[in-house]
């Protein structure tokens, strides 16, 4: 069981900071790595797989540093956001390179198992340019998992899968997790994390945002107060009968879209969502649109580091 351990680390290109004074631990077992694009996730992966120094602070495994250190980089597996593959070698090529530049005992043996792992040896014959996407994320994991590593660092992994293979996908990770195994992976997408990881961290423009329970955090993203537009056939009088309600905390008329539209603050998003229609029902009102205005990850994970 290994730890990785982030002490006040920040990176920096130039003038632009990418990751900025973040502290956490990573330990055994699934964690999901949460933030919108460009929060610095992909900085942060490359930091704790040794290809980037950190600017300043260190990233350590096990009270060991990281970057350029060959016997910690034995113990890591990296599956990177970007292709990092050669598209004229066959999977199986690739796949046994990999296992051959760890300087394996087995290397074929070794390939043949991460292979079977991830379940492509029938396509392992097939020049990696013929691969989808899918497919060659998971060539990309049987490379990671070649030598057996005891830390996983997946940078969004289920990018370009079909539903199958992120099945597939995340009953591997579960099962690593269970085993023991340090399985940190990136995404922006809250569905895949709630789905794999029950512990979480935030990044948010560079910053580690938040630290926890998965459930605790969701919590805060849905109790938050939330914004809705709302089209309706008589605004004026929709607005009258939704402020009167408990789970409504302002109203204003204005537009949207090119037409009047009502700009709605919910302080309970689910109280709202089922009392919105019950209210126009009730007033002969009809409800064109009601649209969320502000659920992307950004508002969200705004809102948690200002909460």
């Amino acid at each position: 069981m290994s730890t990785i351990r982030i002490e006040k680390a920040s990176r920096w290109y130039g003038n632009v900071v990418a990751v900025n004074d973040v502290t956490m631990t990573i330990g055994p077992g699934v964690t999901g790595l949460l933030g919108p694009n460009g929060a610095g996730k992909s900085t942060l992966i490359h930091m704790m797989g040794g290809f980037l120094p950190p600017s300043s602070g260190g990233v350590t495994l096990d009270g060991d540093r990281i970057w350029r250190n060959q016997d910690v980089y034995r113990r890591i597996g990296l599956v990177p956001e970007r292709e990092s593959a050669y598209d004229f070698l066959t999977g199986r090529q690739f796949t046994l390179a990999n296992a051959k530049l760890h300087k394996l005992p087995d290397p074929k043996a070794a390939a043949e198992r991460a292979l079977a792992t991830v379940e492509m040896t029938e396509a392992a014959d097939r020049a990696i340019g013929t691969y989808s996407k899918g497919m060659r994320q998971r060539m990309k994991m049987a490379s990671a998992l070649v030598h057996d590593p005891e830390v996983l660092l997946l940078d969004e992994p289920f990018n370009g899968m079909d539903p199958r293979q992120r099945m597939q996908l995340i009953e591997l990770i579960n099962r690593m997790g269970a085993a023991g195994r340090t399985v940190l992976f990136s995404s922006h997408i809250l569905e895949e994390v709630e789905q794999v990881a029950a512990h979480i961290e935030v990044m948010v423009a560079g910053r580690h945002a938040a630290s926890g329970d998965f459930r605790e955090i969701r919590r805060l993203m849905t109790d938050r107060p939330h914004r809705f537009v709302i089209r309706s056939a008589d605004d004026r009088r929709l607005a009258s009968a939704l402020i009167a309600h408990d789970s409504v905390g302002a109203v204003e008329m204005g537009r949207h879209g090119g037409g009047p539209a009502l700009h709605v603050q919910a302080n309970d998003f689910g109280t709202f969502i089922a009392a919105a229609p019950q209210i126009a029902r009730k007033n002969d009102i009809r409800l064109w649109e009601v649209l969320p205005a502000d659920e992307s990850l950004e508002s969200v994970f705004a809102y948690l580091v200002t909460s």
